[in-house]
């Protein structure tokens, strides 16, 4: 009798689970990972093929960068969201409030920055227990995960790894392994830096595992198991999350204070009373910061530099990137532009559409003759 892509996987889960682990089994073990990434993959392509069931979430992205708010229900979310922004989110002292994604502009810096509000999640949310997958697709749209969480209920382990299960990696980046399809010579790994997670032999295992029977595996750092996976899967998003502590005015106990600060120590941490409206000033500053936001000054040409009202773009932001928030029209335009500031070798240097602009950046857009 054949097995469902469920079934498989969860036999391979236990598979994995009751494995000791040790030195000897790493091998069985990434084998089995890889093909878990595999029928997982699978599964997804059977599910979206078939159609969405249930309610989606659709959000259009909006402003300067978006945020999500992530955390279990009634942990505050919907009391954060008002008071970062204009947006009235149904607030209520009882699970599930928040039945739809609410969003909200926080204006800050002259940025403004798209507040998301979702429903709460709970475990297993990424197998689709309470709305979970829908809730899941938006956050990984965001360009920041806001986790909150009680002061007293602080186990985001149970969040982060929902997130993982869809292929969201925080506060990381994509390992540096490049894998290239061949016509022949099987699979060849080829290693710039010592692993000690892994091994050539591992790692072509797993390159095979996944479905290369020909390929270019060059990889330059230590990598483990799992990130050589996520390269092969190649649908990974990564991104940034920050974490803030509510109901502080709860908290009465300086020791449990510092026991949370050591515990995410690794993250950006915000403490705060959204009741009370304590730590909101704080909050924007951190959601600014961790969002890499710069402020770009524009000099029309023949005019003076309008040193007020900045415009607000992501880091490493391109001359090109400038034009198409500006309009349409003026990438098309283009003829070239001058730039003062810290990104220019000297003040008033004339530069093309792939020059990255930094943070206080003066910027001279010059249109072709005749353009709009």
């Amino acid at each position: 009798m054949s097995t469902t892509i469920e079934e498989q996987i969860k036999a391979i889960e236990d598979e994995i689970f009751k494995t000791q682990k040790n030195k000897h089994t790493e091998y069985h073990i990434g084998k089995l990972k890889a093909k878990i990434a595999r029928l997982k993959e699978e599964q997804e392509k059977r599910r979206t093929s078939g159609g969405r069931t249930g309610t989606v979430f659709g959000v259009k992205k909006s402003g300067n960068a978006t945020v999500a708010i992530v955390g279990f229900p009634s942990v505050g979310k919907s009391t954060i969201l008002n008071r970062l922004t204009e947006a009235k989110s149904e607030v209520g002292a009882y699970d599930f409030t928040t039945l739809d994604v609410v969003p909200g502009v926080m204006e800050y810096k002259f940025a403004k920055i798209q507040i998301l509000d979702l429903p709460g999640l709970i475990k297993d949310a990424s197998k689709g227990k309470g709305r979970g997958r829908e809730v899941l697709s938006v956050v990984r749209a965001a360009d920041l995960i806001m986790f909150v969480i009680d002061a007293y209920d602080t186990n985001i382990g149970i969040l982060i790894k929902e997130l993982e299960a869809v292929g969201i990696r925080i506060n990381t980046r994509p390992a540096d392994v490049v894998i290239t399809k061949t016509d022949i010579g099987g699979v060849d790994v080829r290693c710039t830096v010592k692993l000690t997670k892994i091994d050539e032999e591992l790692a072509r295992a797993i390159v095979n595992e996944y479905g290369y029977v020909n390929a270019e595996v060059v990889i330059r750092e230590d990598v483990t198991v799992d990130q050589l996976i996520d390269v092969l899967v190649g649908n990974r998003v990564y991104a940034k999350a920050m974490v803030v502590v509510n109901k502080i005015d709860l908290v009465k106990d300086k020791a449990h204070m510092a026991g949370l600060k050591k515990k995410f120590r690794g993250y950006s941490l915000v403490f705060i009373s959204a009741e009370r409206g304590t730590g909101i000033d704080e909050l924007k500053e951190a959601i600014y910061h961790n969002l890499d936001l710069i402020s770009i000054y524009l000099k029309p040409q023949g005019r003076e530099v309008d040193l007020d009202v900045p415009l607000v773009v992501r880091k490493d932001a391109t001359i090109g990137d400038v034009c198409d928030v500006l309009h349409r029209s003026i990438r098309q335009n283009f003829r070239y532009a001058i730039v003062w500031g810290r990104s220019a070798k000297f003040p008033g240097q004339t530069v093309g559409l792939d020059h990255v602009l930094l943070d206080g950046d003066i910027l001279s857009i010059i249109k072709k003759r005749g353009g709009g």
